[in-house]
């Protein structure tokens, strides 16, 4: 090993004993630089570090912002320095002399604190100790620490700003533009020209529909000469259906959508789909977001009569659940943990998760709200199989479906007779994985259960009843394992029960929602370090304290078995007053045109988040939407006909210089689409994409290697070039070029998917089977337009994929590429090696040239431009 290398291993190697030890100093509290001992009592303690986690952790619960039992409040230090019942609690300079010392190390649990849990740990108590000796010195500014965060900008309420005054007024086409320009301008910027007329109608096209437009549309739009010919445009996409497909699909990764459970069994969850037609119709139809909200929170509490309502409470119901774990509370409680932790992300654009363990380290947020946050669901329950259907509907079917079990009960008497023994055995070999107090709540009578009986007993009886899609024991199963006479027998009564099968009504049409398991809830308990069976105090619902804390006014709706307590929390997130919806929704809204979002970190509004880049713009919008009715079309109609939407993407040195990332918006940010537009525009490229909306998931074709895990291609290849949107989702087997392209996992609520290059991203575009397809079918569509001239078929590929005309020199170059590789295929042919040749080829075409067009497509398929939306 030469010199330099050495010396290169025995750095490294003292870099990783420099990191571990500077890890040990920040993980475990490790004393300062300065500290004369390695013993914490000697060291020099700091509040921050040392002392103001371990209060927050065991002593906030009860002495902190939300409860001050013996009038002692441990997060404010005039507060805490006060006299106790016995002396002073906090005596600086003299521990001894502190009753905060005496009580936490007193040995009567009565008077011990903490109580109702361990005592603390020696090394805490004597950093405790150590900082009291050393003068419990506690700086002002973390003393003010509440009431700075009750300051944060995301918390004050919306003003509605005056669009300032710019100097170039002729830029300027909404006051939007208003906003951007006067940041440009203060910095000594200037705006980006116009985008030209073919960039910005493709740019358009793919944002607002997902679908770039024809040679008709792009011709139409470039002929018009009329001064709001783009804003024509604007409104036909926003009218357009295909604009709930392209928009569903940024909400469907914040309400973790997916058609599977996930977790080793991954079982399908046959009516999810049904919630992504919801978002659709609802994106479509301009839904107020306030009503879109009460719907998702309560729609089934609000508007029972609704069945989009209902089915609109699928987003909370999109919880990852493993049917497999049997520790029935442990496995609710991670349930209201993802769903607390997804409501507080996507509407209140907050990290309420950071909470479940411990007060928010940042934010003002502590234990008690999270818990107070998640009692709003303590009582819901699955409903997988919901009758989509009016009252009297389903009373129809009822009566029809009556009539064919009386005439079909011998058949059916007969074989439930023979799938009994079965049937018994698969439920015993189920409930005896449960422990002995889930099957005792089984078997109790319905009287005797308490309200989280009852949550214990919903959440079991999801596999145990025949009327639900996970009921382990359907006639088929327990056919399965009959065997000889018995399964004979069986085969011939099924034979006979299908001659009745015209006679069967039709299943009512069936959603995935959720619902209150009954009118009374289950007590909700603040728990310690989030251990699901640690208990601490019990806690009502409650909102965010930091923003609102009065105590919700909860009313059980009338005639429904419903407490009501989340048509309480549905109505103050859809308040106008709520300072976080509505800025949370518009910068979601911005982030999806732009790239990036006002604040850019969608999620996090707290104060580990981004500053807005320009607040007075983000509250002019949230203004705009709540005067407009809530409605999302018209914040999207005011962002793409606004000047700063339609700039070009090209950066100027001085733009590269005063600001690199774009944060002040002098030029339209140059965004890669995701993995389903780039398969979507593909396949619209190629004239095959299906249009077809709606209806239950398709499963397109996928690379061999990976078949399984319940992914069957369907069978109409029609059905498999449908827009992606419609492809299924399985949690644990993503569609691999989505996945490839960036597709988040759907485990949990992603606010802005990651936006990668990977050479398994230019390998899935360039060596797919099902890219080749698409590349033949372009090349087809390129040749028809006309079969006699190359250099019509060279600007169609250009109109179809790009959108545009090609450039004389890349005629010119691309000539010269057909002209080199058909002169390479004509050597394969002649070899016998196969080539790739388009559909219904024009007779008399040469198969090399077809062949060639079609490898040219292929690299138009792959280029940089398709990928990118502008």
């Amino acid at each position: 090993m030469s010199r330099s290398r050495s010396g290169l291993v025995i750095s490294t190697g003292l870099l990783a004993i420099a990191c571990c030890i500077m890890w040990g100093q920040l993980a475990f509290g490790a004393p300062a630089a300065d500290a004369q001992t390695d013993h914490p009592a000697a060291a020099r303690v700091d509040f921050e570090r040392d002392i103001q986690p371990i209060f927050k952790s065991s002593c906030y619960q009860c002495h902190g912002p939300d409860r001050q039992k013996a009038k002692l409040r441990l997060d404010s230090r005039p507060l805490a320095m006060q006299g106790g019942r016995d002396g002073k609690i906090i005596l600086p300079g003299d521990a001894d002399q502190s009753e905060l010392i005496r009580r936490l190390t007193e040995t009567d649990e009565n008077v011990r604190m903490p109580q109702d849990r361990e005592p603390l740990p020696a090394e805490q108590v004597a950093l405790i100790r150590a900082w009291i000796e050393q003068g419990a010195t506690w700086p002002d500014r973390v003393a003010n620490l509440n009431a700075k965060l009750s300051k944060h900008w995301s918390f004050m309420p919306v003003s509605d700003p005056t669009p300032p005054t710019v100097a170039d007024k002729s830029w300027v086409r909404n006051p939007i533009d208003q906003f951007v320009l006067a940041r440009l301008e203060s910095a000594g910027l200037k705006p980006t020209p116009h985008a030209s007329r073919e960039a910005l109608i493709r740019r358009v096209y793919l944002d607002v529909i997902g679908i770039q437009p024809t040679p008709a549309q792009i011709d139409g739009f470039l002929n018009d000469s009329s001064p709001n010919a783009y804003e024509k445009v604007v409104d036909e996409l926003l009218a357009s259906p295909h604009y709930g497909e392209r928009w569903a699909r940024h909400w469907l990764d914040l309400a973790r959508y997916a058609e599977s459970e996930g977790f080793k069994a991954d079982e399908t969850r046959p009516y999810a789909w049904r919630y992504r037609d919801y978002v659709i119709k609802s994106l479509n139809d301009d839904k107020p977001y306030d009503r879109f909200i009460k719907e998702q929170i309560a729609g089934d509490e609000l508007w029972p009569t609704d069945q989009d309502a209902r089915v609109a409470t699928g987003f909370i119901r999109h919880y990852p659940d493993e049917s497999n774990a049997r520790n029935l509370l442990q496995r609710r409680q991670e349930i209201l943990n993802d769903i607390t932790d997804t409501v507080g992300a996507v509407f209140t654009g907050l990290t309420v998760g950071c909470a479940r363990c411990h007060n928010h380290k940042y934010d003002d947020i502590s234990q008690a709200d999270y818990y107070r946050l998640q009692a709003f669901f303590a009582n819901i329950r699955a409903a997988d199989a919901m009758p989509l259907v009016s009252k009297q509907q389903l009373a129809e079917y009822h009566a029809k479906l009556a009539i064919w079990k009386e005439k079909t009960k011998d058949i059916r008497d007969a074989m439930a007779k023979l799938e009994d023994p079965p049937r018994k055995a698969i439920i015993k070999e189920y409930v005896d994985k449960y422990p002995p107090e889930i099957r005792a709540v089984l078997a109790s009578a319905p009287e005797r259960r308490s309200p989280m009986d009852w949550q214990m007993y919903w959440k079991a009886s999801l596999y145990l009843s025949p009327d639900s899609p996970q009921y382990l024991a359907p006639s088929a199963t327990c056919a399965a394992r009959l065997k000889g006479e018995a399964k004979t027998k069986w085969e011939e009564l099924n034979e006979q029960l299908k001659q009745y099968a015209d006679q069967k009504p039709a299943d009512p049409p069936r959603g995935m929602g959720i619902i209150d398991g009954s009118a009374t809830a289950p007590p909700t308990f603040l728990l310690r370090r989030g251990v699901y069976d640690s208990f601490g105090p019990e806690v009502q619902p409650g909102f965010l304290s930091a923003i609102d804390d009065r105590p919700p006014k909860i009313e059980p709706p009338a005639s429904l078995n419903s407490t009501g307590r989340r048509t309480a929390l549905a109505n103050w997130l859809a308040s106008p007053d709520n300072p976080l919806t509505v800025r949370v929704m518009v910068n979601r809204i911005w982030q999806h045109h732009f790239g990036e979002g006002i604040v850019r970190t969608p999620s996090d509004f707290g104060v580990q988040g981004d500053p807005p880049t320009h607040p007075k713009l983000l509250d002019w919008l949230a203004s705009a939407f709540v005067r407009g009715g809530w409605s999302m079309k018209h914040i999207h109609r005011l962002i793409l006909t606004s000047a700063t939407y339609q700039q070009a993407s090209v950066a100027t040195p001085s733009d590269l210089r005063l600001d690199p990332e774009d944060r002040m918006l002098a030029r339209f940010p140059r965004n890669r689409l995701e993995g389903e537009i780039i398969r979507d525009q593909s396949l619209e490229s190629a004239g095959l994409l299906n249009l077809k909306m709606g209806g239950p998931s398709v499963f397109p074709e996928i690379p061999a290697g990976i078949e399984g895990h319940g992914w069957k291609p369907s069978l109409e290849e029609a059905q498999r070039d449908r827009r992606s949107i419609y492809v299924f989702v399985r949690r644990n087997v993503r569609y691999p070029m989505f996945e490839t392209f960036d597709m988040p996992d759907t485990v949990e609520t992603c606010a802005r998917r990651y936006n990668t290059t990977t050479p398994a991203q230019a390998l899935t575009l360039m060596n797919d089977r099902l890219t080749l397809q698409w590349a033949q079918s372009l090349a087809g569509r390129a040749i028809e337009t006309n079969p006699e001239n190359i250099e019509s078929q060279i600007d169609a590929a250009y109109r179809l994929a790009l959108c545009r005309h090609p450039s004389q020199s890349e005629t010119k170059t691309i000539e010269q590429f057909l002209k080199h590789e058909q002169e390479l295929i004509d050597q394969r042919e002649k070899a016998g090696e196969p080539i790739s040749l388009p559909p219904n080829l024009p007779a008399g075409f040469a198969p090399a040239q077809a062949a060639a067009m079609v490898d040219f497509c292929h690299v138009l398929l792959n280029s940089n431009e398709f990928v990118y939306g502008s």
